[in-house]
């Protein structure tokens, strides 16, 4: 199986805002958090098409999202999740006694997961928290 090994960074989107109001447990929040922005050159080489699910591992565990092309660049080797549930799953819990992860600079490899789903956020707790 194709991977690649990217530096994931995350932070605040507009997007991401605009969907909280609604809520979190939405399905707009999921669709404006639970995905990775990639480079175009990124995404042909891990062979997939654009809006695929792909895995990303860290050294802190792994999470499924959707791969979209980058909206700022070009930029290979670097990709953004947006702060949230998602990029939780794969960055450092250690806070350094901030109260907030380090969510800049996490080395994480990407792979195609196509048969495998996004989950809701409310599905991504349950599951991390071992309810389901």
């Amino acid at each position: 199986m194709t991977s690649i090994t990217v530096n994931l960074i995350s932070g605040r989107t507009i997007q991401q805002g605009v969907s909280m109001e609604a809520g979190k447990e939405k399905e707009d929040y999921m669709k404006s958090c639970g995905i990775i922005e990639l480079d175009a050159a990124d995404i042909a080489a891990l062979g997939i098409w654009k809006n695929s699910n792909v895995r990303v591992s860290s050294a802190f565990g792994s999470v499924i999202v959707k791969a979209i092309e980058t909206t700022q660049g070009p930029h290979p080797g670097l990709a953004w999740i947006p702060m949230g549930p998602w990029a939780n799953m794969v960055v450092d819990t250690n806070t350094y006694s901030t109260g907030m992860p380090t969510f800049k600079g996490t080395k994480v490899t990407v792979e195609p997961a196509e048969d495998e789903k996004v989950l809701s956020s409310i599905e991504l707790v349950l599951t991390a928290c071992g309810e389901e």
